[in-house]
């Protein structure tokens, strides 16, 4: 998929179960205005919101989730979420602390013969148009543990992407938001674009 030429336009994925899937509402804008300005992507400014049972998830190359509590998909949900991946989509969460437990048991119910695996430091995702030698960068504090990515792999290709004890889409949000400074938010801003180039290539 071309990072430029016809307009993309990509969606924050509406869930139930009681979480802010609405949180960080300057993240995604922000993202998506870095990615044209420096990897000549040409997504639509204003990310759209879908909910997980729409037909309509199919529209996105790519999917962003986020939140704090608890993660319910139904089962038509579920079907369309796997159906979107297998197919070519791609979901990224990041986790906005409290998401954890709620999260793994709702992918399980997705892809039950998968685990979440460590992505390595080797893979491309973290070699795009920039490079991150050591993995994920640590953008908030949370438990003090390191950040980690973990991943969904179907056929080989990496079909979600789990950032945890990160929070990436915090790192997205205006400056005043969190008061994170230049290097922060820049180290957040430029993992966010390897994440969306690699989501169009792949």
């Amino acid at each position: 998929m071309p990072l430029k030429g016809i307009s993309q336009q990509v969606a924050i994925l509406k869930y139930n179960g009681g979480g802010d899937w609405y949180a960080n509402p300057t993240a995604l804008p922000n993202l998506i205005e870095f990615c044209n300005l420096n990897i000549h992507t040409s997504i639509l400014k204003n990310p759209e919101t879908v909910e997980a049972n729409s037909i309509d998830i199919f529209n996105y190359p790519i999917v962003f989730m986020t939140g704090h509590g608890n993660v319910i998909f139904d089962e038509i949900a579920i079907d369309n979420l796997k159906n979107y991946l297998i197919s070519g989509g791609f979901l990224h969460i990041s986790d906005n602390y409290g998401m954890d437990t709620y999260i793994r048991s709702a992918l399980k119910q997705i892809f039950p013969n998968e685990q979440l695996q460590e992505i390595p430091y080797t893979h491309p995702i973290f070699h795009q148009t920039y490079n991150f030698e050591d993995g994920l960068p640590k953008i908030h504090e949370h438990d003090n543990k390191p950040a980690q990515s973990f991943g969904l792999f179907y056929e080989g290709r990496l079909i979600c992407f789990y950032d945890y004890e990160c929070d990436l889409s915090d790192g997205w949000e205006d400056a005043e938001v969190h008061n994170d400074g230049i290097e922060i938010r820049e180290k957040a801003l430029k993992m966010g674009a390897n994440i969306i180039e690699y989501a169009f290539k792949n």
